[in-house]
């Protein structure tokens, strides 16, 4: 499984992303929020057991954190999708902008368990915002737009008012939710210590919260305790190297490579790989006034228990 992040101090406001092979799952962590568009190709997002399946002409939004996506070529031809990169600064500067110049005013009555507790919703592009991605895959053919900032806001102030003046939707609801500042520094402090060795009680510290505060903020923003949070944020990891891993082993045997080799290959270009990525063990979420655990975890013992019964 492979791993890559987003910064704002790494990445422009608009990318357009290109794979030419499957890279099988890959490990996504995102420090913007993102909207993206399907150009070409099949796109998975996983979410625990279930599996989003995104196609050519839909529409995604990604919150800040860690996700879980698989992209695949098509009938010999790339995968292709434009994301759009901001944070809730750049959301109020639009937003005030329109406001202020358009008189655009902005309401947003949507509610549903569809989107409500996740952190991240797919929808078919309606016809509008799927003729502005086609036109800015065009942009992004010129090497003169890819670097002119000027032209990144007015691109990024025109999408923000097609899913704004738009009739209610998830798109829409989870992008006006991004204004708060304070919920992205409260959900970026989590995501950044996910995988970190550090209890509850230390995590409350630094949000600048008493521990009760803390429990009750992080039920609001992620709707369950923060132990069976964390918990499921480790099963849910490493399941998915379990079925990376299975992959490699069935594209090696199709590749008629004898058993054995293929084997020992495949276990080390899966597990090691990710070894890289990930921590030795899994984030120790401890109860109030305990202290984190040193040796052992969850994630890190399934992973030696995995190369132990393989």
């Amino acid at each position: 499984m492979k791993n890559s992040l987003n910064s704002s101090a790494q990445q422009p406001m608009i990318v357009k992303y290109v794979e030419a092979l499957h890279n099988g799952i890959q490990s996504q962590a995102l420090s913007r929020y993102a909207i993206g568009y399907i150009l070409r190709g099949t796109k998975y997002i996983y979410d625990g057991d279930k599996r989003q399946t995104l196609t050519r002409g839909d529409v995604f939004y990604l919150g800040i954190g860690h996700h879980y996506i698989e992209n695949f070529p098509e009938n010999g031809q790339p995968f292709e999708q434009v994301l759009f990169y901001y944070t809730p600064a750049d959301l109020q500067r639009i937003l005030l902008h329109l406001n202020i110049t358009y008189g655009l005013n902005i309401s947003n009555e949507h509610s549903c368990e569809n989107c409500r507790n996740r952190s991240h919703v797919t929808m078919p592009a309606w016809n509008s915002l799927r003729n502005f991605f086609i036109n800015t895959n065009n942009y992004l053919r010129d090497e003169d737009f890819r670097h002119d900032e000027t032209a990144e806001n007015i691109k990024m102030t025109e999408l923000i008012y097609l899913i704004a003046s738009h009739e209610d939707c998830c798109i829409k609801s989870k992008l006006l939710s991004n204004v708060d500042a304070a919920k992205e520094n409260f959900e970026q402090t989590v995501y950044d210590h996910i995988f970190k060795d550090i209890s509850i009680e230390e995590l409350s510290k630094l949000t600048n919260r008493s521990l009760t505060s803390f429990k009750k903020e992080f039920r609001r923003h992620f709707q369950m305790p923060p132990h069976k949070w964390y918990i499921r944020q480790r099963l849910m990891h490493s399941r998915l190297l379990l079925i990376d891993l299975e992959i490699h082993l069935r594209n090696r045997q199709r590749m008629h490579v004898p058993q054995h080799i293929a084997f020992h290959q495949t276990l080390q270009e899966g597990v090691s790989d990710d070894a890289r990525h990930l921590p030795a063990q899994a984030p120790h979420v401890a109860g109030p006034g305990t202290r984190p655990q040193r040796n052992g975890g969850s994630c890190g013992n399934a992973r030696g228990a995995l190369i132990k019964n393989l």
